[in-house]
């Protein structure tokens, strides 16, 4: 595997991290030098449970994404924007987490082992007390191009991977209500 790039999948990491810098340096500084402490990486920046009824301005994103770079890419982007960030491996966590969390915006891989972002988004719909959460679904170009699939999921947002992480950012702060410029 090459440096910046994921696991299984080949997604570019790069520009991720590359946006976080600029934006972020002093914190990127402080998660790298955390995680080379650890040997974990970025993991406590999105791991940490999120207390109830306590967050910043912001609101509350679960990221949701079998890749462990990924999910952490993300959910560092949106911890540094100033969101409170919890994280899921897969969809059956999301549902076994989504109560406990109350997300304002669930952020979703379309393909993941157990339970697929697409079913999940519909799960999620379909019960009275998680249909009104917004959810970005994050789909692999070829998903992105299927309309048909879009309508049946109900999600609020659809980004293509490889996707631009202040694009993602962008969709996120629309969908949560965020106005205003960003951290």
């Amino acid at each position: 595997m090459k440096r910046g790039e994921s696991g299984h999948r080949k997604y570019a990491m790069q520009p991720m991290v590359t946006v976080l810098r600029e934006r972020h340096p002093a914190e990127m500084a402080a998660i790298t030098n955390a995680g080379a402490r650890s040997g974990s990486g970025p993991a406590h920046t999105a791991t940490q449970p999120i207390p109830a009824r306590q967050t910043r301005a912001l609101g509350r994103v679960l990221v949701v994404d079998d890749d462990e770079v990924i999910r952490r890419l993300i959910a560092a982007n949106l911890t540094l924007e100033g969101f409170d960030v919890a994280t899921a491996v897969d969809g059956r966590d999301c549902l076994e987490k989504v109560s406990a969390v109350a997300p304002d915006v669930i952020t979703l891989d379309a393909m993941m082992p157990r339970l697929d972002g697409w079913e999940t988004v519909r799960r999620l719909r379909k019960c009275p007390d998680t249909a009104h959460i917004k959810m970005v679904l994050i789909t692999a170009r070829d998903q992105a191009a299927n309309p048909a699939q879009h309508r049946h999921a109900r999600a609020d947002a659809y980004l293509a991977k490889p996707f631009d992480p202040a694009e993602m950012i962008r969709v996120v702060r629309e969908l949560a209500g965020v106005t205003g410029t960003t951290a």
